[in-house]
């Protein structure tokens, strides 16, 4: 295969992830599996799969977050509190991808990504904030203990946020509801303060991982650079559109997806042994 074939599917691919994750989250869904199929039967190909997605789909992260800079102007002091918990997450999910055997983390891929379609078919129940579209907004001071919440819910959420953290750094694909869902235990304000700030731990998460793959040698630069500019751009697009695209057409798209592809890898694991 000529590699500008490979690049006709990986740069669309995420290019949309990009889109994807900062509209509803789930890149990871599009360009995970673009990666496998990108590098076949590559010695180490999910584990390189798993690092290059990250390195790929984390600056669309960051650009996100410019997208959402009005937002995250009033939520400086909630960042500084979760950074905490999601930088040592994602360390020790990414610490364990790279030291366990690749036979593990290739046996887990069917339960991560049906995992992560459970997720979204489960985004409703799980993002209370974002049923009524546009909650009150109560302001965010940078003084945590004048904050809505209790102390309880403060370290609640800084518990959920850690595994969040853990899970992401291990694979990732569903994080962004996981942060809408916790999040919203917070009170900070509408939808938009919420996907502002959970794109940008998102951020967080994928950068400490992305360290951790870059130090191991498990990335792919020749698949990962492009795919790292068209997710970037993707997320600048995402972020910029969110308000006037359809987040329940993007969702049913996503979980279509997962769906599928949890049932093939599922069979390819069961019935063909791969």
């Amino acid at each position: 295969m000529q590699p500008w074939q490979v690049y006709l599917v990986l740069c669309p691919a995420a290019l949309i992830g990009g889109m994807i994750n900062s509209v509803a989250g789930g890149g990871t869904l599009i360009t995970f599996p673009a990666l496998l199929w990108a590098l076949g039967g590559t010695p180490g190909a999910t584990i390189i799969a798993n690092a290059t997605n990250t390195v790929a789909l984390c600056p669309g992260s960051l650009s996100g977050s410019w997208g959402y800079r009005r937002e995250l102007s009033e939520l400086w002091g909630w960042v500084r509190w979760l950074a905490v918990p999601s930088l040592i997450g994602g360390l020790a999910g990414s610490y364990i991808v790279v030291l366990a055997p690749e036979s593990s983390f290739k046996a887990m891929i069917p339960w991560l990504i049906g995992l992560a379609t459970v997720l979204f078919i489960l985004q409703p129940r799980l993002m209370p904030a974002s049923k009524a579209g546009a909650a009150p907004d109560r302001g965010t001071p940078d003084d945590l203990t004048a904050a809505p919440p209790g102390r309880r819910y403060l370290w609640l959420v800084f518990g959920l946020q850690l595994l969040v953290g853990f899970y992401g750094g291990y694979f990732g694909a569903g994080i962004g509801i996981l942060m809408l869902s916790t999040l919203s235990l917070l009170n900070l304000g509408n939808i938009h303060h919420v996907n502002g700030m959970k794109t940008v731990l998102a951020g967080m998460i994928n950068g400490i991982a992305v360290v951790v793959f870059v130090i191991s040698d498990s990335v792919n630069w020749k698949l990962a650079v492009p795919m790292l500019i068209s997710a970037s751009i993707g997320g600048w697009l995402g972020a910029t559109l969110a308000r006037r695209m359809d987040r329940s057409v993007v969702r049913r798209i996503v979980i279509v997806i997962g769906v599928v592809l949890t049932t093939w890898y599922f069979s390819q694991q069961w019935f063909l042994g791969k």
